[in-house]
Formats: structure tokens, sequence, C-alpha cells
């Protein structure tokens, strides 16, 4: 099977499997992460398959909506990738990105590294600023049944991972605590001219949110 027809096999069993999903974590997203990949890609010396791959994997299983199961993602997808007699190497290094790719993965001393990952991440975390990112901040926080802001609940700026994957707190300290930090957090020279567009739209929203309920 050539890499073209691995992807696109790939690309119908994410859709299929995610067809129901939160509308943050979705095909749309997925497909939009994909994307933001293949353009940084084009950008750097990779492994162009396992980035496809990689960003069309990533959320296959994401933890937060499987009881925090970390381990599930990397297996599912290596699962279906030895089931179309994809490459041993290839499936492990999507493993490998899957298991690292995201932001609670910073908590943690990094144990794998390569470009492959950082276009990922970086594709990955373009999706989480913006309007994009925005939208999709309260779809979850919405799905979560949180607060959309409440200003007697301030951002908690220096969490361990456990009390960021176990917070309550309202939308808008998202922003504090993950998605305003995430520009400096970008790994390639694209991905970070990329954000910073997003970024700065980020910021336009907040002073237009406080004006409004203040």
């Amino acid at each position: 099977m050539n890499n073209a027809d691995i992807i696109r096999q790939t690309a119908d069993f994410v859709q299929f499997t995610l067809k129901d999903a939160e509308g943050g974590h979705d095909w749309w997203h997925i497909q939009r992460v994909w994307t933001n990949a293949r353009r940084i890609a084009q950008t750097e010396e990779c492994d162009l398959l396992v980035v496809e791959l990689a960003a069309l994997l990533h959320d296959i299983a994401d933890s937060k909506f499987h009881n925090g199961n970390e381990e599930l993602g990397p297996k599912k997808a290596g699962d279906f990738l030895k089931s179309i007699n994809a490459n041993d190497t290839v499936i492990e290094h999507v493993q490998q990105i899957i298991k690292h790719v995201s932001f609670k993965s910073g908590f943690d001393a990094p144990t794998f590294k390569s470009i492959e990952l950082h276009i990922v991440q970086d594709a990955d975390r373009l999706d989480a600023i913006g309007a994009i990112g925005i939208a999709r901040a309260f779809a979850y926080g919405g799905f979560k049944g949180r607060e959309i802001y409440n200003p007697e609940i301030k951002p908690k700026l220096n969490m361990t991972k456990e009390e960021y994957k176990n917070t309550t707190a309202p939308t808008i300290n998202h922003f504090y605590e993950k998605l305003l930090l995430l520009k400096n957090k970008m790994n390639t020279p694209t991905g970070k001219q990329l954000a910073q567009q997003r970024h700065n739209f980020m910021e336009t929203y907040l002073d237009q949110f406080y004006f409004e309920v203040q």
C-alpha cells in the first residue's frame, strides 16, 4: 500500500471514529490540524507521512474524554495502523507524537523529541488560539458545564499537571492558564509566525470581553 492510500484510509477511520465527538475535538478540528501540519511541514525537513498520520490520529482517543487514560490514544492509533500494515517504525513514531503532543504533556520532563512532533504540536496549538481557539474553548466549557466568567475565581498560573487536568474553573481563566501561553511555546518558525496574529486576536477579544462585562 502506498503512502497516499495509508493516509486516505487513516482519514476515513478518524472521520468515522469521531463522528459524534464534542465540537472542539471532532473531525473538523482534526482536518484543521492536518492542514496546518502540512503547511508547516513544507518549511521543514521532515517525514511527511509521520506528520500526516500523527496529525490525523492525535485525538483519536483524547484522554479528557476517556477518564484521563493517556495510553488509550497511542494504543488505538497503533492498532489501526498495524491493521493497514503500516511500517513499524512509522507506527512507533506516530505513537510517541500522540503521547507527547498535548499541552499537559509539557508538565512532565521531555522524554521524546522530533521535528515531526514539533510540527504536529504547533499545528494543534494553532487550532487552540485565535478565533477558532476561542470558539473551541467556550464549546468545551459548555460541554463541561463551566461558568463563562466569575471574577471571584482567579486564574491559577502555576498549576501542577493534576490540577490542570482536574480544573473546573470558568472558561475565561483558560485563556490565562493555557491559550495566551501558547504563542511562546511554538516550536517552528512558521508556527511562531502563524501564532502571532491569532494571539493578537485573542488579546483584542479579551479587551472587548472585559469592556462589556464591566
